[in-house]
């Protein structure tokens, strides 16, 4: 496979920006402090996969010989299963460093599992909050000794897993709109997670920021939208709760934004206010639903879901990333399809449901894919 700056050469070539002997020399220069090579794929598919299975084999071991085990012995086994990834990955990280990090990231999740056990072995009844805490410094500790993508992975997961942890604790007593607010936070997290790796700011911390926030997006923006109004005894949040929870699920994801994509964080802003207009979206069993009008009610979510995934496929033509594209147009089609189950179908008859189903997923595939290549090639075309 030819180095990244071979294609390169042989383009400023043609183009006339630089005359052979010129791309001689670079190419001479460049051959003869040529580094290591790159791992192939199935090496490094080899070394995730090893280090998965090892690290649940291990678990597996503890929880089958767990009973029979003196408090001694299992807090010897919780203290040896921190340090002895980190040691072996300490020992192998000059001769095969993708090895290093994947020992590194097991010994990283074994703390979080180090941990919780040595709470259970000394019966500790804390915050429980608090040991997520405790396993999302551990992940801070090793990203600053490491900063491999690993770790950065840890950090970015972990971390606003323990603000999660800590809103449920505190919020478990009242109604849903709490769980709204908590799942908005986290969709602003996965938007700046998302939109990390962009332009020249690259590489694998970037690219695996990139797969979190993708993988997480949908799922928050769908447990985002309005849900029906809780009756009877369960009580709403107290103002003060819901001002921080609002505040700082609006202004972290917003700082870190601004951290990772500086000026242009202000496209992060434009989705921090798509999701202030869906706080005030009604659901359709709102309390006020007498006084707003029935299209409102049954068409604002959808309308509103349909605007963010054009909004971020615009989003991803002006950045060149295909992959916001590709989740817009999945957003697209889920929010239709939604649609359709919620108010369309039970209108039908079961025939004509069925052969409406079946339309519509013909429809989508054939349009939606179509828009989607139509995209990706103008953004490849753009990049090239």
């Amino acid at each position: 496979m030819p180095e990244l700056w071979q294609p390169l050469l042989e383009r400023w070539s043609s183009a006339g920006l630089i005359d052979a002997s010129t791309a001689e020399r670079i190419r001479n220069y460049e051959s003869s402090h040529e580094g290591p090579k790159h791992l192939r794929w199935p090496v490094l598919l080899a070394v995730a996969f090893g280090a998965i299975m090892l690290a649940a084999g291990v678990l597996l071991f503890v929880s089958a010989h767990w009973d029979e085990l003196s408090p001694r012995g299992r807090f010897s086994l919780v203290l040896f299963l921190v340090t002895i990834f980190h040691v072996a990955g300490a020992v192998v990280s000059e001769r095969f460093p993708a090895l290093a990090t994947a020992l590194h990231g097991v010994g990283t999740a074994s703390c979080g599992a180090g941990i919780f056990l040595a709470g259970q072995v000394f019966n500790l009844q804390e915050h429980w909050p608090a040991g997520v805490m405790l396993w999302a410094i551990g992940a801070w500790i090793g990203w600053g000794l490491r900063r491999d993508w690993v770790q950065a992975g840890l950090v970015a997961v972990l971390t606003p897993a323990w603000l999660a942890c800590e809103w449920i604790d505190r919020t478990q007593r009242y109604n849903w709109e709490s769980g709204r607010i908590l799942s908005q936070g986290l969709l602003l997290f996965a938007a700046a997670y998302l939109t990390a790796y962009f332009g020249t700011r690259r590489g694998n911390t970037r690219a695996c920021l990139a797969w979190i926030g993708g993988l997480a997006l949908i799922p928050c923006a769908a447990a985002s939208l309005p849900e029906g109004y809780t009756y009877g005894s369960v009580p709403d949040a107290p103002a003060h709760l819901i001002f921080w929870g609002r505040t700082l699920g609006f202004v972290l994801p917003l700082v870190l934004a601004l951290w990772l994509r500086r000026k242009a964080a202000w496209m992060n802003v434009a989705a921090a206010l798509w999701v202030v207009v869906l706080i005030f979206l009604p659901g359709k069993s709102d309390p006020l639903e007498s006084l707003l009008h029935e299209s409102l009610r049954t068409l604002g979510p959808y309308l509103w879901c349909a605007l963010a995934s054009w909004g971020l496929i615009a989003w991803g033509i002006k950045e060149a990333r295909r992959e916001r594209i590709n989740l817009g147009i999945l957003g697209f089609g889920i929010t239709l399809l939604a649609f359709y189950f919620s108010n369309v179908m039970d209108k039908l008859g079961r025939s004509a449901s069925l052969s409406g189903l079946g339309l519509v997923f013909l429809v989508l595939a054939w349009g939606l894919e179509r828009t989607r290549r139509r995209l990706v090639r103008s953004v490849k075309g753009a990049s090239a």
